[in-house]
């Protein structure tokens, strides 16, 4: 069959407040032109983030009535431990209340101030820690990544010779860890090949350095790999997932994410000593370790969300219905990053408003316009987002310009996607007249998330 239908069965409706044009526009304006400060309410429809967004099923709600709120111990802690054990493989497992708390404990033991840290791409929070914790977060992409038209189908993978010589120049003394999102976020949400995970796990047990994976989408990651990759057509999802993780010695995960959870994450090792380090500073930080910050149904939530995250038949889905959304942009000449990602949909904003200069930040500038036009909300990933050195305060374009919809899991329809397409084609039509933004105000660290912006 060629249509695609969700495989799942709506049991409970969210009602949506329907906004007029003008009221956008003076909503936007009172947010000083950041759609991370407009209520949430007058929002049409939400693709800032998949982080938290997702709907919860009937098994994973029937979960949260089973949850153990004991303080130390409880049952939920247990669930949720096997299960992360059973599918990630590590030893030792941290819980958190999300993904960014686990990388500050992470890189809170292992980082310091001459450390330097490769990934194919941080993401913002990542790179936020590394930096507060005075390292160096450095970006290794494959060259095909550069590329937003080609059909390659490993765009998120790291450049393996970029590592060898990054390695080499620096020496383990100095890497305390390897990083490597799957799938790459700040990349497009591009896939990383097994080729290329095992490459670079090749590299850092040459050198004698810890490897790690940002966990966040690995069953996209996965999926992809059986979609695309030589060698995994026939091989369970699950197994791919296991075997991508075998290669790692530990991992950040937001459960926030390819969880399906409204809140959670957790930081694995199966290094005991680091774990214990770790620990240390989770119970400061976050709470005891069989409950880090979670109440016992989140925990409860959190492993049946692991589990249906890795249905192959949802799976298909998911990466569907996001290479429909791109395939009609495509067809209609709005310049999309293809191949389609897995949990959104990357608008090249820089040739979408090419009279827009990088520093007067074309993608918010897009945002903006995209809220306006439909009430659509979406976020910019390029010079707003990574342009600012937090050291020394110099700011410099970015390496791309995207601006990202990212679709929550389970949440909106077909019938959403094509409204969405239908806005972004509307602000397309209109492109030449949108202007670029400057920043009135910003924080040092994680600036998009805050700052004041006017129309230059």
């Amino acid at each position: 069959m060629k249509t695609i239908i969700e495989p799942f069965k709506i049991k409970m409706v969210e009602p949506i407040k329907l906004t007029t044009r003008g009221e956008r526009v003076q909503m936007i304006e009172a947010a000083k032109f950041n759609p991370f400060r407009l209520r949430a309410e007058d929002v049409i429809i939400d693709l800032l983030t998949d982080s938290g967004t997702s709907a919860m099923s009937s098994e994973a709600w029937a979960a949260m009535m089973r949850g153990d709120e004991s303080y130390a111990g409880a049952r939920s802690w247990y669930r949720f431990r096997d299960t992360v054990k059973d599918i990630f493989g590590f030893e030792q497992v941290i819980p958190t209340h999300q993904g960014r708390a686990a990388e500050h404990i992470l890189f809170g033991v292992m980082v310091k101030a001459d450390s330097v840290i490769p990934n194919n791409t941080h993401f913002d929070t990542t790179r936020a820690n590394i930096e507060f914790c005075g390292g160096e977060a450095v970006d290794l992409p494959c060259a095909e990544a550069d590329d937003l038209d080609s059909s390659y189908p490993f765009k998120g993978n790291m450049d393996i010779e970029a590592l060898e010589k990054l390695v080499a120049e620096m020496g383990p003394e100095h890497i305390p860890l390897i990083m490597v999102t799957v799938t790459n976020n700040s990349g497009g949400g591009q896939p990383v090949s097994m080729a290329n995970i095992r490459e670079i796990s090749r590299i850092a047990r040459g050198a004698g350095i810890p490897f790690y994976l940002d966990a966040c989408r690995f069953a996209e990651n996965a999926h992809f790999i059986k979609r695309r990759e030589p060698g995994f057509e026939t091989t369970p999802t699950i197994d791919i997932a296991r075997e991508m993780f075998s290669y790692a010695d530990g991992c950040t995960m937001s459960a926030k994410k390819d969880a399906f959870a409204n809140i959670g994450g957790f930081l694995c090792t199966n290094d005991a000593e680091l774990a214990h380090r770790e620990r240390n500073i989770l119970i400061l930080t976050e709470g005891f370790p069989t409950y880090g910050g979670l109440a016992g149904r989140d925990l409860d939530a959190i492993a049946v969300g692991l589990c249906e995250i890795l249905d192959e038949h949802y799976l298909d889905f998911r990466l569907r219905s996001t290479r429909y959304v791109v395939r009609h942009l495509l067809e209609a000449g709005i310049p999309v990053l293809a191949p389609a990602g897995g949990h959104a949909v990357y608008i090249d904003a820089h040739r979408f408003l090419p009279h827009i200069e990088p520093l007067q930040y074309p993608g918010q500038a897009l945002a903006v316009e995209l809220y306006i036009e439909a009430g659509v909300r979406s976020v910019e990933i390029g010079s707003v987002m990574f342009g600012l050195d937090p050291h020394t305060g110099e700011e410099h374009p970015a390496r791309l310009e995207l601006l990202r919809l990212a679709i929550p899991r389970r949440v909106y329809t077909q019938s959403h996607m094509d409204y969405v397409i239908e806005a972004i084609n509307l602000v397309w039509e209109r492109r030449e007249k949108v202007r670029g933004m400057r920043i009135v105000e910003a924080p040092q660290f994680l600036r998009h998330f805050t700052a004041e912006f006017e129309r230059v």
